[in-house]
């Protein structure tokens, strides 16, 4: 259960005065255990994703969870994230803890550094043509 209501409060993390959060609270230990039961027996079923658009500045379309199906995804965090983590490479950067755009930027600068005098492109020192891409 520990998994469970720590992925909870991962979940309504900063999102504590949204409804589904308020309507969820209102029967927490009840929901919990129901989703943990649902999981035990193996007939969890997410639900259908919610489909809206945002426009901030540029247009995008967002498919959000529902809240209980959030509180999978952290707990399916919780006991991947330590298995998958031990293997991936040590410059792989996208959602990681203690990693990120900026960290991979600042990684990057310094690769391009030592292959070129101080940021500068010189002949043969294997940056020819650069082209970064941060993924929001």
């Amino acid at each position: 259960m520990k998994n469970v209501h720590d992925s909870y409060l991962k979940a309504r993390r900063g999102k504590s005065k949204k409804q589904a959060i308020i309507e969820f609270d209102q029967k927490k230990e009840e929901n919990l255990e129901q989703l943990q039961k649902e999981l035990i027996e193996m007939n969890y079923e997410p639900k259908p994703l919610k489909r809206f658009i945002v426009r901030d500045p540029k247009t995008r379309t967002i498919h959000a969870s529902k809240f209980k199906d959030r509180v999978v995804h952290h707990m399916l965090v919780n006991v991947l994230e330590p298995i998958f983590e031990k293997i991936f490479i040590f410059d792989s950067y996208a959602s990681r803890k203690d990693k990120g755009a900026h960290l991979a930027i600042e990684r990057f600068d310094r690769f391009k550094r030592k292959v070129s005098q101080n940021g500068r492109l010189v002949r043969g020192g294997g940056v020819a043509k650069m082209k970064f891409r941060v993924m929001s």
